[in-house]
């Protein structure tokens, strides 16, 4: 069906009720509010989840989701699947496809859903499977009754309840409930409530439940926090649980490590004796612990390769160090747990550590003990410290945590109990990129330049993957990098990679043909040729989310500028320096003689959560910087 037709109807609805009540079905799209369909791709009607919980050994899940998808970006937001294996099966699974009036499209029975691995290539995560509909719309609007009911015997892990969990989608209702025998210590925490329509329902010893009403789309806005910080969410917890066929009982952090560590981890390390003599060797008389730890990472980043299996998915149970041993490849529970077993073998004590691992930092919740995270990694004692070490990577540098891992709270499950700790901060003034280079401006404007770059602290991660692309790749990411400068050609670039000391250099070859603009007797062109601020920062008007600024960062850059000898100087941009609360901003330009200047350049931001109001103020600032990022010179031929 067009979307013209659906627009007369639309008319025809405004002005002849007999219609709309002719059509009216609990589905039809035409009774949608508006205010549900601003900034929205979609809409959730209805998502109600009935969590019952009969004993420590026994939850089943029922989900009924009905979502109205108003156009191709809303696909998502229709979330028709169920991850499952032997301890949790899915007993049920049906969805039902109406058309923009509600009328019945197609019903997808279990048969008809896509059944797969969770992971391709491997033999012992065959289990770890999930059920997805694989539908594609003829029209839009269509609406998505989707159902389904899973059973499972661990009970460690209960879903939390998020009624928002994207952004330009919108909820009309959605419901939680929760029962559970009072024996087992239930407990639950609400987040992020203010400004949402959300009440508690039912609060007894054995039950608890929310209703969401009308519930806006939110807009994506520039440099917001995680939406784990900004929507309504509710987190789920017993205080006797059971996981992976053991029991458990913790109240807190220490418990709960003592009981993952003795319960799920115990008997998972063991190795033949011949990859342990391997080991013995291959260490031979180093005594220092972190040199040992250096030499076995290095061994786990040649032998084995990552499959993603997220923390739950493939069990939370590691799989055996052993079968990493043999198969050379793991998800991050199993390469954490074989490198965990290779330093057991030389007198290195280390401890698996839970987190939340993404780009955006989040950390776990230190005030609910409960299973959180969705990744796994090794820390080493290091005297009142840790090193952490990323076992799925065969690249990162030993103890590097680039910006996957880095300052947020995790679990290290020691033998004696876990610890919540702080990954390592990168602190913005050594996250640094320091540039010095050369160019030169002939009489008909071309350029000809090399410049070195070298990047330290969470500046490195951006980088250091560079020198394993194709030339291919290195040609169109320069010029990506590159880009306001016209014509470009990148006459050479070579790499070092000084994975000791975290440091990445770049050293490039570039030329460009009319770089300078010329018109009469006059030359013009942009001064910072090397490292200008390309991303404008948006104007957002009414802003609601907070200002995050993740992490800071320094850039100083030192340019050494020819000019052509035929030419004098006209105008040069004046120094310049900006101090605000979100950064400093400082150029200079010094004149050596007539025809050769240099270029000194700063700007350091600084890290930090500032208020929606503080937005406009951080944008003037970086327009500001961008400004002076163009400035030009202009020279006149003599």
């Amino acid at each position: 069906m067009s979307y013209k037709f659906v627009s007369v109807i639309s008319i025809v609805f405004l002005f002849t009720t007999t219609l709309l009540f002719a059509q009216k079905s609990e589905y039809n799209t035409l009774t949608i509010s508006d205010s549900l369909k601003e900034n929205a791709n979609a809409v959730v009607r209805l998502n109600q989840i009935d969590i019952v919980i009969a004993s420590q050994r026994s939850m089943n899940i029922k989900n009924k989701r009905v979502v109205t998808v108003l156009n191709e970006k809303g696909l998502d937001a229709v979330e028709a699947y169920e991850n499952y294996d032997k301890s949790g099966p899915v007993k049920s699974i049906l969805a039902t496809v109406y058309d923009a009036f509600g009328k019945e499209i197609k019903k997808i029975k279990r048969s008809d859903f896509r059944d797969q691995s969770a992971v391709s290539g491997s033999t012992l995560f065959s289990e770890s499977r999930y059920i997805y509909l694989d539908y594609t719309p003829i029209q839009y609007p269509f609406t998505v009754v989707f159902e389904s009911e899973t059973e499972t015997s661990n009970t460690a892990f209960i879903p939390q309840w998020m009624p928002l969990n994207d952004y330009f989608v919108s909820v009309e209702k959605s419901i939680l409930n929760v029962s559970c025998p009072s024996s087992l210590g239930f407990k639950y925490k609400g987040f992020n409530f203010s400004n949402f329509n959300i009440k508690k329902t039912v609060d007894t010893s054995t039950q608890l439940s929310y209703t969401a009403l009308k519930v806006f789309a939110q807009k994506e806005e520039t440099a917001s926090p995680s939406i784990s910080t900004l929507f309504p969410r509710v987190m789920l917890g017993l205080e006797l649980f059971h996981l992976e066929g053991v029991d458990g009982n913790a109240k807190t952090w220490a418990e709960f490590g003592k009981w993952y560590s003795e319960k799920i981890l115990t008997g998972t390390t063991d190795l033949p004796e011949v990859t342990k003599a391997k080991i013995k060797v291959l260490v031979g008389a180093e005594t220092d612990p972190i040199k040992k730890a250096q030499i076995i990472y290095k061994y786990v980043q040649e032998k084995s390769r990552y499959i993603s299996v997220q923390v739950g998915i493939g069990g939370w149970k590691p799989m055996l160090a052993s079968d990493v041993d043999r198969l050379g490849y793991g998800d991050c529970k199993a390469l954490s747990n074989y490198t965990k077993a290779l330093l057991n073998a030389v007198d290195v004590p280390s401890y698996n550590t839970v987190l939340y691992g993404n780009p955006r930092k989040r950390d776990i919740e230190t005030d609910f003990v409960s299973m959180q995270g969705n990744h796994m990694i090794l820390a080493i004692p290091n005297q009142d410290k840790y090193v952490f070490l990323e076992c799925t990577s065969q690249v990162d540098p030993f103890g590097y945590q680039g910006t996957f891992t880095d300052d947020r709270d995790v679990l290290v499950i020691k033998p004696d109990g876990g610890e919540i700790v702080r990954t390592k901060i990168y602190e913005d003034s050594g996250n640094t990129q320091i540039s010095k280079g050369t160019y030169s401006i002939s009489e008909n404007g071309d350029l000809s330049g090399k410049i070195g770059i070298v990047s330290e602290g969470s500046q490195y991660n951006q980088k250091f993957h560079n020198d394993k692309f194709s030339a291919t790749e290195i040609d169109k990411f320069y010029k990506d990098y590159w880009s306001t400068i016209n014509n470009l050609k990148i006459k050479k670039i070579t790499f070092k990679n000084d994975s000791d000391k975290i440091s990445f250099t770049e050293n490039a070859e570039i030329s460009a043909v009319n770089y300078g603009n010329i018109s009469a007797n006059k030359m013009m062109f942009v001064v910072n040729v090397f490292n200008p601020l390309t991303q404008s920062v948006k104007r957002i008007r009414n802003r609601k989310n907070p200002l995050e600024i993740q992490r800071g960062s320094v850039d100083i850059d030192e340019i050494e500028i020819a000019l052509p000898a035929n030419f004098s100087i006209e105008f040069l941009p004046g120094n310049v320096e900006l101090n605000s609360k979100f950064g400093e901003y400082k150029t200079e330009i010094v004149k050596k003689d007539n025809n050769n200047i240099i270029y000194k350049r700063k700007f350091f931001l600084k890290k930090g959560l500032y208020t929606n109001k503080e937005y406009d103020e951080f944008r003037l600032f970086m327009e500001q910087i961008s400004r002076n990022n163009n400035a030009k010179i202009i020279l006149t031929k003599s």
